[in-house]
């Protein structure tokens, strides 16, 4: 299994190519750029020239775009649209699948293979005529996405819509047979079990994020950072050991799924994510091997 990184680690700073250096040079060829407007501002044509300018130099192909959350800088704290695809009333959809589009834009300077998706909103309930709306948004942004070399891939999220099992229900309802899965660790510890949510969701993972959390809430840590009994209610980050071997397995050494380290911004540092992915896959081979990014 290879190891990439998420630029969420840096999203409260503008991407820039010194911070690609960096991040190359920490061992991360593989990288998903998550698509603040304060970190990749996606509305500029010339900057995403240049960023897609820095990965021909260096002959990297960005893996993959996370999809704005928000359709203003700041992670909707100065206001905004928060972006849905299952919005019920229809102007919230489109403003929300325009701001995508804008986003999926970028692959034409800089070309990307996927776009990870949320379905719906942070704690969203389940509806089924949810699931219309986002089938309605999805399918647009699927034929947008692939007249530009893009493949979306739908998250899990820790709500009653977003969850592994509601995921599946999706897929299986709307027959949308070439979306793939980008497997959420950290999300699924929260609605069922992180090894659970695997078992559901390994068919068609294509990706995956890595973090970690204690069990209450979406903190986005450094996997192996929250620990047993950290918490009064007893409950405990991820066992990651478990969930290594069991992606390891589900991707039978093929190295066909990447798993980015998706950490909040400014909680690590790129020596500590090193450190993390290093003993990450010492559990996935049964020794302590160096660190590998892929």
């Amino acid at each position: 299994m290879k190891y990439g990184l998420s630029t969420r680690l840096f999203a409260a700073e503008r991407l820039t190519s010194r911070l690609l250096d960096r991040i190359l040079e920490a061992g991360f060829s593989d990288i998903e750029v998550f698509a603040a407007r304060d970190h990749l501002d996606y509305h500029e044509p010339n900057y995403a020239r240049d960023m897609g300018q820095w990965f021909s130099d260096f002959n990297v192909q960005l893996h993959s775009l996370h999809a704005p959350l928000c359709s203003e800088p700041g992670f909707g704290r100065r206001g905004g649209l928060m972006i849905s695809v299952a919005y019920r009333e229809r102007r919230l959809r489109i403003d929300s699948m325009d701001e995508i589009k804008r986003a999926l834009e970028v692959a034409e300077r800089a070309p990307f293979r996927y776009l990870v998706l949320h379905l719906g909103l942070e704690g969203e309930e389940y509806a089924l005529d949810k699931f219309d709306a986002a089938f309605t948004s999805i399918e647009h942004l699927r034929i947008f996405a692939k007249e530009r070399g893009v493949k979306l891939l739908l998250e899990n999220t820790a709500s009653e819509l977003g969850n592994p099992v509601r995921l599946i229900e999706f897929l299986d309802y709307t027959r949308l047979d070439d979306v793939g899965i980008c497997f959420d660790a950290g999300h699924a510890h929260l609605t069922g079990g992180a090894s659970e949510g695997l078992q559901t969701l390994k068919d068609r993972m294509i990706t995956a994020h890595l973090h970690d959390n204690r069990g209450e809430k979406d903190e986005h840590l450094l996997p192996l950072a929250a620990l047993p009994g950290q918490t009064e209610s007893g409950k405990h980050g991820i066992k990651w050991p478990d969930l290594i071997a069991e992606m390891a397995r589900a991707d039978a050494g093929s190295d066909k799924c990447c798993a980015f380290i998706e950490v909040q911004y400014e909680q690590a540092s790129l020596s500590e994510v090193r450190n993390a992915v290093s003993r990450l896959h010492g559990m996935e081979t049964g020794d302590r091997a160096e660190f590998s990014a892929g």
